[in-house]
């Protein structure tokens, strides 16, 4: 049985050993990074340096929870606003392993500038079991490339320390409990964020859709989930599909695309079931959703899809 105070002993004596100079951090804001800034801050205090990337790709109101979460827990954090850096990036780009690639080399490159400033020798990660496991090597077949594994360069200059690794998301939900972490029970968010819920051509425009709906996603089934009408999933969010079809808004014809709205029962990620939401409220997000996107979503579906053969992400 796992024993959360037990693993944070151990973890935080062995950062001390492993870390004997400035360590970076790469703070998203979701369980699994906050848990391993949290343990690294235990380890070594001062030698960690905590940087929050804006890539653009961030949920609504994701950069200002994550800098009040991290000042609530006394860590100092520098946000690096790189929103245009990844969007010239991925100009063009579609296939869902290159944007991982992209995303993840770009990760690294955006960490290695904070390296020369602070002149870190290591960059400490949230990385879990799953991460590595789906991004394959040796006789695992590469299901997704997780940008914090798969999509690491070759030649970086910074050691990697996953305090972690060996994890899944249940266990680390539990340490977050532990140690009193505010996104304990915060759902998943995948690392590439919003560009892999947009399916397609990474645009502004296109991913500003798509976080306009995943928030719609969101506040009606946690609100649903308050008032006792359906059990919260363990995670859902809204995907846009580079698909066009004909429909109408008011008595002008309208040529949109379409919104997945994607919800599952898990334990670890590993594998997942489709949740079964009450059809009134599938109803509200996809009137919330068709009304705010007018001119760009005609069109909201449903995937009821389990982990396999489906991943919970889209791409």
């Amino acid at each position: 049985m796992f024993d959360a105070e037990e693993f944070i002993s151990e973890a935080v004596e062995t950062l001390k050993q492993q870390i004997d100079g400035i360590a970076i951090i790469a703070c998203s804001g979701g369980v699994d990074s906050a848990v391993a800034a949290v343990l690294a801050h235990q380890a070594v205090g001062g030698l960690l340096h905590c940087v929050y990337v804006d890539t653009g790709f961030m949920r609504k109101g994701e950069t200002e929870q994550v800098e009040a979460m991290f000042a609530a827990h006394g860590i100092e954090l520098t946000t690096v606003h790189a929103a245009d850096r990844y969007f010239a990036a991925l100009e063009g780009v579609t296939e869902p392993e290159a944007k991982r690639k992209v995303i993840g080399e770009l990760f690294i490159r955006v960490f290695e500038d904070e390296q020369v400033k602070v002149d870190a020798k290591y960059l400490v990660q949230g990385t879990i079991a799953p991460d590595w496991i789906e991004s394959g090597g040796g006789v695992r077949d590469t299901i997704k490339s997780h940008h914090n594994v798969g999509g690491l360069p070759e030649d970086m200059t910074l050691a990697v320390v996953e305090p972690l690794r060996e994890l899944y998301k249940d266990e680390v939900r539990e340490l977050a409990r532990a140690l009193g972490i505010s996104v304990a029970e915060r759902q998943p968010f995948p690392g590439p964020g919003l560009a892999v819920r947009t399916l397609g051509d990474l645009t502004p425009d296109r991913v500003g859709v798509v976080r306009e709906c995943c928030a719609i996603v969101e506040e009606e089934f946690e609100a649903a989930a308050e008032r006792g009408e359906m059990e919260l999933p363990w995670q859902y969010y809204a995907a846009l599909l580079p698909v066009r079809s004909v429909g109408v808004h008011g008595d002008v014809r309208a040529y949109g695309e379409t919104i997945v709205v994607r919800a599952v029962r898990s334990m670890d990620g590993m594998s997942a079931r489709y949740s079964e939401i009450p059809h009134s409220i599938l109803q509200k997000v996809s009137t919330r959703i068709t009304n705010a996107c007018k001119g760009s979503v005609n069109r909201v579906v449903y995937d009821i899809t389990h982990k396999p053969p489906g991943t919970i992400e889209w791409e």
